[in-house]
């Protein structure tokens, strides 16, 4: 196997290279005998303490270093650029090419024959699976884990809370006081947000992928087995190396197929479609927009979890996790599509078993019969747009209204709350210029906070339509990722106030009431005002990122380069 082992081509080596790499790395007091034959596997690690959700991941690496060693690894743990979702500026979206950029240049420069990836909060999945798939190791995934799921007055919270709190503050229901109460009672442990947003989509995505051992994406961050599943996916690392079990290897068009049929029947987040698309384009599997419809549109939502239904996370492990749910799919699944531990996803959840038919309904009795996800077409959006139809109201599902439109975030935060605004509940709410380029690196600001007038009539939802994105844990009848975002002059840039916006989920349609030749005419008059920005990454973002339909990637990132190192360094 020392031949065939990709770090022997640092440490196997003889004179001053093979030296300076063994010498160096002595230096923290390792012996000889780990650089002879073994394995050296990679720990990727997001761990920061500006990312909350991945706080703990110092003390899982520990659990992934034991089980490396134990199979006859060597464990060598490193860092990479980790995105805290609720603390970072403008947006945590914005700098998932550049972390992706980070893991594959990290990944490729270094003398590692597999790896696992740390990965927690929203986009540090995707980025670290963009990134190892460039590189295209023997790789395996770890999530963080849900946080447990937060008591406020008697009753259970989450992030999906933090809106309803929101508006009930606006509408003068709560109080600041009530509000920090509630804060103080929300995150009660380590882990990622509690529903099934944006961190647990990512989870449910690699498993249902196959990039994690099983049961991977409920286990809470605070339970003693989510350290158990790291230390038997440190072991299994080895196993995969000396297999040669690489990325491509799991990640076939099956793989994805089943990844996009497990998030219709989860209610994952409108995210995912995102962050699936850039993955898929980086291990060259031909996978579009229109594939996203067409596989979930027959799928049952299953899963009670908020912000679409009623539990959280930690009543999904509880009732048996997403084996249980995988296993109630499998005439849907592509069964015999292969995971990290060489077994196939029908083998691997053929045992599974529901305990609580309340958190996972069968297919047979749904707990809702409509689809995760549904992509719209029409001249607002003619490369799509994505809807939420589990999180929506039944009543907008068809619906016809006058636009309201905002230019861009700021001028939504200065007029939203005017009371001259003359908007009502069936009026359509538009935000432009939101989106990758635009803002630049599309926010989740597209689950619009409703008017406080129309709050104050006792409203809750109305239709939102916007070229950015929404958390995971968001809900209402929010329309995303409007394709061309207006920073590109298409129709979406043109719409007005006042011009009638037809939705039609049924059909998949979105159109704007306009005629062809007025809106060419407004396109001849259009003038770009977003900023553009003239040094560093953000620069280079918004010259080569790719729009929200083909995975907001940058241009240059698509496919990737291998795990050859074409120059020595010395």
């Amino acid at each position: 196997m020392k031949d065939k082992l990709r770090s022997q081509g640092w440490f196997g080596k003889t004179g001053k290279d093979g030296f300076i790499y063994r010498a160096w790395m002595k230096n923290q007091g390792i012996p000889d005998y780990e650089f002879r034959g073994k394995p050296v596997i990679g720990i990727c690690n997001t761990w920061s303490e500006f990312t909350p959700c991945n706080a703990h991941f110092r003390e899982l690496a520990e659990s992934v270093k034991r089980g490396i060693s134990e199979a006859g690894g060597f464990p060598v743990e490193f860092p990479v650029m980790s995105l805290g979702e609720t603390l970072i500026k403008p947006t945590a979206m914005l700098y998932r090419n550049l972390a992706s950029m980070d893991v594959e240049e990290s990944i490729r420069a270094n003398p590692m024959d597999g790896v696992v990836l740390l990965c927690g909060c929203d986009k540090t999945t995707p980025s670290l699976v963009m990134g190892a798939c460039s590189v295209n190791l023997p790789t395996l995934v770890v999530s963080g884990g849900p946080m447990l799921t937060g008591k406020y007055e008697g009753r259970d919270i989450s992030t999906s809370d933090v809106w309803r709190f929101n508006d009930a503050v606006r509408s003068g229901e709560m109080s600041q006081q009530e509000l920090t109460v509630a804060e103080e009672c929300m995150c009660r442990s380590r882990g990622h947000c509690a529903v099934m947003g944006t961190a647990s989509t990512m989870a449910c995505m690699v498993e249902s992928l196959g990039l994690s051992l099983p049961g991977n994406a409920a286990i809470p961050a605070a339970d003693s087995r989510r350290k158990v599943l790291a230390q038997l996916s440190g072991i299994r690392i080895v196993e995969m190396v000396k297999e040669n079990m690489r990325l491509s290897d799991v990640l076939s068009r099956k793989a994805f197929e089943n990844a996009i049929i497990t998030n219709a029947a989860i209610g994952g987040s409108t995210n995912f479609i995102i962050h699936l698309l850039a993955i898929a384009r980086r291990i060259g599997v031909e996978l579009k927009l229109e594939d996203f419809d067409k596989l979930s549109s027959n799928v049952p939502l299953i899963a009670n979890l908020q912000p679409s239904g009623k539990y959280f996370m930690e009543d999904l492990y509880y009732a048996g996790g997403l084996p249980a749910v995988l296993k109630e799919l499998d005439a849907f699944l592509r069964g015999d599509a292969v995971t990290v531990n060489g077994k196939t996803i029908r083998e691997n959840n053929a045992q599974a078993s529901c305990y609580n038919r309340d958190v996972v309904a069968t297919t047979a009795k749904p707990f809702n019969s409509l689809s995760g996800v549904a992509i719209l077409k029409g001249n607002l959006c003619e490369n799509g747009a994505v809807i939420k139809p589990s999180a929506a109201s039944a009543h907008l599902m068809k619906h016809a209204g006058k636009a309201i439109v905002f230019e861009d975030i700021d001028d939504y935060k200065a007029r939203i709350d005017l009371p001259e605004l003359d908007v009502d509940e069936h009026s359509i709410l538009v935000l432009k210029n939101v989106g990758p380029i635009g803002y630049p690196g599309m926010p989740e600001v597209g689950n619009m906070a409703l008017p406080k007038k129309l709050l104050a009539k006792g409203i809750t939802d109305m239709i939102r339509i916007s070229d950015g994105r929404m958390s995971g844990t968001g809900f209402g009848t929010v329309i995303l990722h409007a394709s061309p975002e207006a920073a590109l002059g298409g129709n979406f840039a043109v719409v007005k106030t006042g011009d009638v916006i037809h939705l039609d989920v049924g059909n998949r349609m979105l159109t704007l009431d306009v005629s062809v030749a007025e809106l060419e005419q407004r396109k001849k008059n259009w003038k770009p005002i977003h900023k553009k920005y003239d040094r560093g990454y953000v620069m280079l973002y918004q010259q080569h990122v790719q729009q929200a339909s083909e995975g907001a990637d940058m241009d240059f990132l698509n496919g990737g380069s291998g795990s050859e190192v074409s120059r020595d360094s010395h």
